[in-house]
Parts: structure tokens; sequence; C-alpha cells
């Protein structure tokens, strides 16, 4: 298979690329970012692309699979139009010009709690990404929805908080549903997926997660 990713840099997004490296069924990865990882690989093609101008690079969106994992926070964009731009606009452009190239599936990293109905604007705008590619119809179509992510050297200080909170109270027993999941696990179960299910449409949300093998 030829596997296409985006937020090949982010926190989930590293730890994907180097699953699917590894994975002999994944024949070729290409990634699409901004500036060069630095990373080498022989099954390895980095795009670096101008984020702004997706559409000029639609003969190069081409694969067996495509896995979005972008993403922001609202700090780090810097207001809501930009947070947007990262966590909307640039999926569903790629989702569709991937669909436009027959690409037959598509694997999403959303959240929890995302619904186009929220009252939260990232749930909101998770949520409106989620609706969008499942018009497009991909012959097979995967969202992941996690819940609180344990990522390695976090400067978000809300999530070293809860996930400390959470991890006690595991601990005793209580809420187990609502595991913090490390993003190098996500990656694993992302990267199996395409190969685990079958055709349409499967949501995964958060203890499901850990069943998949």
């Amino acid at each position: 298979m030829k596997a296409l990713v985006i937020g090949a840099t982010g926190s989930t997004g590293k730890f994907l690329v180097d699953e699917l490296l590894a994975d002999k069924d994944y024949t070729s990865v290409t990634i699409f970012t901004r500036r060069s990882t630095g990373k080498q690989h022989p099954k390895l093609v980095e795009q670096i692309i101008d984020f702004s101008n997706i559409e000029n690079y639609k003969d190069l969106i081409v694969g067996d699979v495509f896995f979005s994992c972008l993403g922001t926070t609202l700090k780090a964009a810097g207001s809501k139009e930009n947070q947007t731009k990262i966590d909307f606009d640039i999926p569903a452009t790629f989702a569709s010009l991937a669909k436009e190239n027959g690409v037959p599936s598509f694997v999403l990293l959303s959240a929890y709690g995302a619904s186009a109905q929220s009252r939260f604007f990232y749930s909101q705008l998770k949520g409106k990404l989620e609706d969008k590619i499942t018009e497009l119809d991909f012959r097979q179509y995967i969202i992941f929805k996690p819940g609180l992510l344990l990522r390695a050297g976090t400067d978000r200080f809300g999530e070293k908080i809860m996930g400390n909170i959470l991890k006690f109270i595991n601990a005793v027993g209580l809420f187990k549903k609502f595991k913090p999941l490390s993003t190098n696990i996500l990656a694993k179960k992302l990267a199996k997926s395409p190969k685990i299910f079958s055709k349409g449409s499967h949501l995964i949300e958060l203890d499901k997660i850990f069943l998949l093998h």
C-alpha cells in the first residue's frame, strides 16, 4: 500500500510515519510538509509544499490510504481564523483532492466530543471536518476520536494536569473509559486500521481504540 500523510511532524503524526515506514505492508510513505523533516528512509517521499495552494500539488496526492493527523491549538494558531485554516480548510482540501484522484481509504484523527453542533469552537471544527469528509464518500473512512492524549515533552500545562489526574483515577479503577492515550500507541492503531477494517465508515472512540490489534 502507498500511504499519504499530513500532520507528519505533529505529536502523533511523527510516530505514525515511523510506524508506516516499519510496516512491510506499506511500500511507500509520502508526507506533505512545509519544510524538510530531515528524516531519511528508502520508502519515504517528502513533498515540501505551499499549504496555501494545495491544488497546485494535486498530481502528488495519489495512493491507497490517506492519513490526516493535522491539528493545532488556538494558542498556537493565534486566532480562530488561523485555526480554522489548519484544522478544517487544509485537511478538507486534501481530502477532496484525494477523492478526485481515486484514493480509496481515508483515516482521520479527530477528537472526543467532535460535533458540528458543538458549542465549543474546537469540537465544532473537528465535527465539521468529519462531516465534510463523510460527504466525499470514500470507499473506506475511519475516524479516530481519542480522549486526552499524552504527548512526550508537551508544553500544554492543562494536558499535564489532566493526564496526571486521570492516571490516578484510572489506577483506583474509575473512569477506565477515559484512560489517557499516548501518541505513540495511537500511531500504532492508526497505521493498522486500514488493514483491520472493511469498506465503509468506522467510528473508533476512546476505549475502542485500546481494543484494536
